[in-house]
């Protein structure tokens, strides 16, 4: 069964940092890419951040200005997306997604095979 468990989000005080995390399991983890998407109230989703498992290939958007960094740790089949300088517009729900490499626009939501529940980061100011 595939799985895909983000945790780590909470409240924070703008100008903050969190660490989320992605455990993946029930897939080989080394042939897929992981992405993080977000989805704040009322808004659509958009893509965060991608890193390819294998390589370790990252993209992230342009909007985030460098405050976000992506990392894996194979051993423990699990992503991080550390989240720096937080800002209230960061506030949304934070997903991570799974999908075979090579699948073209990293931050395009139907390109991905497995999603996760989510967790939600909310920042205060």
């Amino acid at each position: 069964e595939v799985q895909l468990q983000a945790s780590g989000g909470g409240l924070v005080q703008a100008g903050g940092s969190l660490r989320l995390s992605c455990a993946a399991s029930g897939f080989t983890f080394e042939d897929y890419g992981i992405g993080w998407f977000r989805q704040a109230p009322g808004k659509e989703r958009e893509g965060v951040s991608y890193i390819e498992n294998d390589d370790g290939t990252t993209a992230y958007a342009d909007s985030l200005e460098g405050r976000f960094t992506i990392s894996n740790d194979k051993a423990k089949n699990t992503v991080y997306l550390q989240m720096n300088s937080l800002k209230p517009e960061d506030t949304a729900v934070y997903y991570c997604a799974a999908r075979i490499p090579s699948s073209g626009w990293e931050f395009e939501d139907t390109s991905y095979d497995y999603w996760g529940e989510g967790t939600l980061v909310t920042v205060s100011s």
